[in-house]
């Protein structure tokens, strides 16, 4: 095959399904885009706003809603426009600027919520050490952190699946996926193999951080009545928004790595494209809900706001 690794375009090959309803979908699309910008942004500012949750856990969840914005960016925009355009494509750059874009924000939603977990668990089994364990340093260094390393990790892949030599420009999805750009490759991918496995093997790790914190957390809450609401409070939420990132992330995996042929192309743009739609609105739903300080303040704020139009 024909050596092209320096082709100015990529093709979307996913939109070949969503021609005879793409007038319903934009509509949707929009929509969605809209709810998960609007309840995102209204945890942040509520944060934001109430001094009064401005301590490590709820600057975690307003960290993660910023997230959640950085990287819808990533997708919508391109999205609700190819779903209009008749020709579907993504420039070189643009292509690399999405799998930046959409990998670092997986990355960083783990990290958050693996920090989430250190929170609970330092807040629940060692309360006494609490504010000096979670100081306003330490905590402003984990978050940096959270979002460095992430940011690290991809930079070293894109790098990597640029230096490839490229032998097609079809790609069998809506966007711009990393695996989907390694498998057009020409020659050995044996680098980038190793260092996806690395990653994924340092991401597993934080699953497994989180695991035990949760066998430490329902130690301690069953040891009090006072334990058992915090852990109610606090980490059920938590466990809500970490299931729905994991089930979303495995989703993707399972059709990246091992979708067939056989399956319907509307059933793998689904599977492609749910965890940069149901996790970024489901979540900050699921914390202002359950979260009595953040649900109770959102409520003051929609009433005040409500009675200054009416005056």
């Amino acid at each position: 095959m024909n050596n092209i690794s320096n082709t100015a375009l990529f093709s979307l090959s996913g939109f070949s399904a969503t021609v005879n309803y793409r007038v319903t979908l934009f509509s949707v699309t929009l929509l969605c885009y809209f709810l998960i910008v609007m309840v995102n942004m209204s945890l942040i500012l509520t944060i934001i706003l109430d001094q009064n949750l401005h301590k490590p856990m709820y600057i975690f969840l307003c960290f993660l809603c910023i997230n959640a914005i950085y990287g819808t960016v990533g997708f919508y925009p391109k999205f609700l426009f190819d779903l209009l355009s008749d020709i579907h494509v993504i420039s070189y750059v643009g292509c690399f600027l999405q799998v930046f874009i959409i990998y670092s924000n997986i990355k960083v939603d783990y990290s958050i919520l693996v920090l989430m977990a250190y929170d609970r668990f330092v807040a629940i089994c060692k309360p006494l050490e609490y504010h000096s364990v979670m100081s306003v340093r330490r905590t402003t260094v984990l978050i940096c952190l959270c979002w460095f390393i992430p940011f690290c990790f991809d930079v070293l892949i894109v790098t990597l699946t640029s230096a490839l030599t490229l032998c097609g420009n079809r790609i069998q999805k809506l966007y711009c996926e990393n695996w989907s750009i390694v498998k057009l490759a020409c020659g050995s991918t044996k680098a980038n193999d190793i260092v996806g496995l690395i990653i994924i093997s340092f991401y597993c790790c934080h699953a497994l951080c989180i695991a035990c914190s949760y066998v430490q957390l329902v130690k301690a809450a069953l040891r009090s009545k006072e334990g058992r609401r915090k852990f109610a409070q606090t980490c059920v939420p938590h466990l809500f928004c970490l299931l729905n990132v994991t089930i979303a992330l495995l989703f993707d995996v399972m059709y990246s790595r091992y979708g067939t042929a056989s399956m319907s192309q509307n059933l793998k743009n689904f599977m492609a494209i749910q965890f940069l739609v149901i996790p970024p609105l489901i979540n900050p739903i699921i914390y202002g809900v359950i979260l009595t300080k953040i649900r109770h303040r959102m409520i003051y704020l929609c009433r005040t706001a409500f009675q200054r139009l009416k005056l």
